[in-house]
């Protein structure tokens, strides 16, 4: 027996990390309803047993509840708003979750909008990238009513372990907006520290390993730090969504009256890559800037 055995979930969005989601909730038993803005990975899951349709409406009106897991906030709204889109499939009865990371201001109207039509809406992005969402052991920061939670936990407790509900419907976006703030800061951190070692010539691979065991020890250092030291730069999160979190970071910065210098030196960094065409690389790949320079 499955943990969903029976429910009707739709999945909109089958990217890097959308499309091993929706496969962990079908192996949990859900009846799977997707789509994409690619028709390629919406095909290959279909022919392991879900349901693709052409729009963001057919699944959530096929859906008890529905993930969405885009790009952006532009990408949320399109999927929300444009033709054929997932408010017109709304219902009482209905819960959507937006897994995607999105702007704070945006994501709170797009919750007032879905409550006032009667349905539940939650924002829960995550941490983990593909690692995670493989293994089904993603980081869930909440941002909902109490009332919604019931309708998004077991969905969400397939998907994540370490879940938490940080406040009402934003609150999700503004933890995930720190987390990559912290995390983009890390890795430019991590990038320099090993490109010291190897133009002092010391082997970073070696530095890495010793790091591991003191108080710079990081998740960042050890999996993202092994990529920079392997030159694996094929994209598990790619280069360009952390540029555009950045940048979301520093407009909520703006928004809250508060300079983040430290922030705003790191974007430079990300800049260099979007400058160089090395936006699709993974994020580790932050090294080859921090190496230019």
């Amino acid at each position: 027996m499955g943990a969903l055995d029976g429910r009707k979930i739709g999945f909109i969005g089958l990217g890097l990390m959308g499309k091993l989601m929706a496969r962990n909730l079908h192996a949990a038993g859900a009846s799977m309803i997707v789509t994409s803005r690619s028709p390629g990975p919406a095909e290959e899951l279909a022919g392991e047993g879900m349901t693709a349709v052409a729009t963001a409406r057919e699944v959530v009106a096929a859906s008890e509840i529905t993930v969405l897991m885009v790009t952006d906030t532009s990408a949320v709204d399109a999927v929300l708003h444009g033709e054929n889109g997932a408010i017109a499939g709304l219902s009482p009865d209905k819960t959507l979750i937006d897994m995607s990371t999105t702007k704070v201001r945006e994501t709170r109207a797009w919750g007032a909008e879905v409550m006032a039509l009667g349905a539940h809406y939650v924002d829960a992005p995550v941490s983990g990238g593909t690692v995670g969402a493989e293994a089904g052991n993603l980081t869930i920061m909440i941002g909902a009513q109490e009332t919604s939670l019931p309708f998004a936990m077991p969905v969400l407790e397939v998907l994540g372990q370490n879940i938490n509900h940080i406040g009402d419907i934003g609150a999700g976006q503004v933890t995930k907006t720190a987390n990559q703030a912290i995390v983009g800061m890390t890795l430019a951190a991590v990038a320099e520290g090993l490109t010291l070692a190897a133009r002092s010539g010391v082997d970073p691979a070696q530095v890495r390993t010793a790091l591991l065991g003191g108080f710079a020890e990081s998740r960042v250092l050890d999996l993202h730090g092994g990529r920079m030291v392997e030159r694996a730069f094929k994209p598990h999160g790619r280069a360009s969504v952390h540029h555009k979190d950045i940048l979301q970071a520093l407009e909520l910065a703006d928004q809250v009256d508060l300079d983040l210098v430290s922030l705003k030196t790191n974007l430079e960094l990300w800049q260099k890559m979007m400058d160089r065409g090395w936006q699709n690389l993974d994020q580790a790949g932050i090294i080859r800037a921090v190496e230019e320079d």
